[in-house]
């Protein structure tokens, strides 16, 4: 069976008047201007894996069939166990509904151009011209009933979008406005990250899914689109070094395990929960493993962020405060941990023995 069309029965009776539950649709466009590694990133999720929703093996998940290019590995655009682009076009005719659309990928603007077509997905069958990513998304959008940006390219136009970039790039809140709403009342949902966290989009997509099946309420978004529960906390926040920069330890090169704002790192700014969360199964994460944060998930990557490695603006004085106030902190710490860092004198700890312990001869 091709994957497009993997849909599990997760225990759904039928619908009231003997109607079977219809499927949720997720109709996977990943013909923006990308890199495809949030696709690629997406197969090491494990809370839960891309092999759970698909399959509908958690508990009260609605029945869910994937049409995502990544794994379809059975269907050819127009050719194949079936054709893949025609599921799109049954979006657009109103034969898919319920469906959550996932765009991956910045948006070109294709009217900044004299000729030809930034990119595209498919053929249009009367024409035998490509359909350009932006027109799928008028086509779609006003459909669906959840609109979702997997990576910083789709949600805030990423790398493409660099001041002087030739097409025009952006992000989908900016393509089809921030106040967008779906039919069904809810807001583009955005997920950054350059490549995504795994399990953050996997983690989203479950939510709505749930949504949608009348099992979670609306889904909580910060005023940049974000999941609120994944994006409210800094990396600071989570950082194993933030200790470091309590104390005035400041790395001053990429092989030490201190604090490594000085050497180019946004961690006190970003909003990103990768450093608590780790990239796969726990492990990993920018700071963990001596790389600096470059602000990958926020709208203003990467201009207001670059260049890279240099120390963010502020960090002088915010280091230079905290290298100060630290070394005080230490000093005291230190006093502190002399007294603590020892057994009472009730517990016998003399040298001579008084425990009755009779040592071999």
């Amino acid at each position: 069976m091709a994957a497009s069309q993997t849909a599990v029965d997760t225990g759904h009776g039928p619908a009231q008047g003997g109607e079977e539950t219809p499927p949720i649709h997720v109709l996977w466009i990943n013909a923006g201007l990308s890199c495809d590694g949030d696709s690629v990133s997406l197969t090491a999720a494990m809370q839960p894996s891309i092999e759970e929703i698909a399959l509908g093996v958690l508990p009260g998940l609605p029945k869910v069939v994937m049409h995502w290019p990544l794994i379809d590995f059975e269907c050819g655009p127009v050719q194949g166990a079936d054709t893949f682009i025609e599921w799109f076009f049954k979006g657009e005719r109103g034969e898919l509904d319920p469906f959550v659309l996932v765009i991956e990928g910045s948006i070109p603007n294709e009217k900044v151009k004299a000729e030809g077509y930034w990119c595209g997905f498919g053929d249009n069958p009367d024409t035998g011209q490509p359909i350009t990513t932006s027109e799928w998304i008028d086509r779609l959008a006003p459909k669906a009933t959840a609109v979702v940006a997997i990576g910083t390219c789709a949600t805030y136009g990423g790398i493409h979008a660099m001041a002087g970039n030739p097409t025009g790039a952006m992000g989908v809140p900016d393509y089809l406005g921030w106040e967008w709403k779906s039919k069904a009342g809810i807001p583009i949902v955005c997920v950054p990250g350059c490549p995504i966290q795994p399990d953050n989009f996997a983690e989203t997509l479950t939510y709505l899914l749930y949504q949608m099946a009348g099992s979670a309420p609306m889904i909580p978004l910060d005023d940049k689109l974000r999941p609120t529960w994944l994006f409210t906390a800094t990396v600071h926040e989570g950082c194993d070094r933030a200790g470091y920069y309590e104390q005035g330890q400041f790395a001053e090169s990429y092989n030490s395990p201190q604090c490594l704002v000085k050497v180019g790192c946004w961690g006190p700014v970003v909003k990103c929960n990768v450093p608590k969360r780790g990239w796969m199964n726990g492990i990993g994460g920018c700071p963990n493993v001596g790389g600096i944060c470059i602000a990958c998930t926020m709208p203003g990557f990467p201009d207001k962020f670059m260049p890279f490695m240099d120390a963010p603006p502020g960090s002088k004085v915010s280091s230079a405060a905290s290298h100060t106030y630290g070394g005080v902190i230490r000093k005291l710490r230190t006093i502190t941990a002399k007294t603590v860092d020892k057994e009472p004198k009730w517990r016998r700890t003399g040298r001579e023995l008084t425990t009755g312990y009779h040592p071999p001869a």
